[in-house]
């Protein structure tokens, strides 16, 4: 059963088409991961799926509504941790999580204990007081991904997850995310530059470029596509985009990168 299915979905800016009939299917449960070099289409791609973008044309379906016809129903399956920092420094762990709970209209007998379980499922439960300003990178990622599945969604969309974080921080959030696939049959869809992320977290990839999907499988698979003894997924990145993976981007990315990076500390 497919959780996302997405038909010929496409988006037009003038006369530059960022995502040219896009056709995906995700079944219930799967870890997705979308790679792409600057430009491939992939946050436009996860712009429209969360309906924060209409698209030009085509639809896709996420847990079976439509992303144009039933937007609103869309945005109350769906968990979504974006790129950029969401979390509240001037309140506690807590205290974010009950504004969340609140916007995602939790039956009130029910919020303060959705707000334990969900502080406690992440490895908060420690911090649960202290204000999320003193939290470390890891930490505040982590309690943004509470945050997203505190109604408990079907659908996860993560946007560079562990962007800004240290190689310890950012295995901590991937065995979360692993345990939490586990323990809800959660499909999670997620958008990443880092290869070896890709390659612990996803069932498959699939990896765009000038719009459309180059090549989908399963890391396995997609690496003995290339036939290249020992290759990896930065091989296999570079062999169907013809690009060797972004690291610096222009200065306006580097600007986000960097405050992004900073902020979560």
């Amino acid at each position: 059963m497919s959780t996302l299915q997405i038909d010929s979905l496409t988006r037009r800016f003038g006369p530059l088409t960022a995502v040219d009939a896009l056709n995906l299917s995700v079944p219930t449960g799967e870890v997705f991961g979308l790679l792409g070099p600057n430009g491939a289409g992939k946050t436009t791609t996860i712009k429209m799926l969360t309906t924060l973008l209409p698209p030009t044309s085509g639809d896709a379906t996420v847990a079976g509504y439509s992303i144009k016809r039933q937007a609103r129903m869309v945005r109350r399956v769906i968990g979504y941790v974006p790129q950029m920092l969401s979390a509240d420094g001037t309140l506690s762990g807590f205290e974010n999580l009950l504004v969340f709970a609140r916007l995602y209209d939790l039956p009130h007998g029910e919020t303060t204990q959705r707000v334990r379980d969900a502080l406690e499922f992440m490895g908060l439960t420690e911090v649960a007081d202290h204000l999320v300003r003193e939290y470390s990178g890891g930490m505040v990622r982590r309690l943004e991904i509470a945050q997203s599945m505190l109604h408990r969604p079907p659908v996860l969309f993560l946007d560079e997850p562990t962007v800004g974080l240290d190689p310890s921080a950012r295995r901590a959030v991937w065995e979360h995310v692993q345990a939490m696939r586990k323990e809800f049959n959660m499909t999670i869809f997620l958008t990443t530059h880092i290869m070896e992320e890709a390659d612990a977290l996803c069932d498959r990839i699939a990896i765009m470029h000038l719009g459309k999907v180059a090549a989908l499988d399963t890391p396995k698979a997609l690496k003995a596509s290339i036939d290249m003894p020992g290759a990896t997924l930065d091989d296999v990145f570079i062999h169907y985009t013809g690009d060797e993976i972004e690291t610096g981007g222009n200065f306006r990315e580097v600007s986000r990168s960097r405050r992004v990076a900073r902020r979560l500390g």
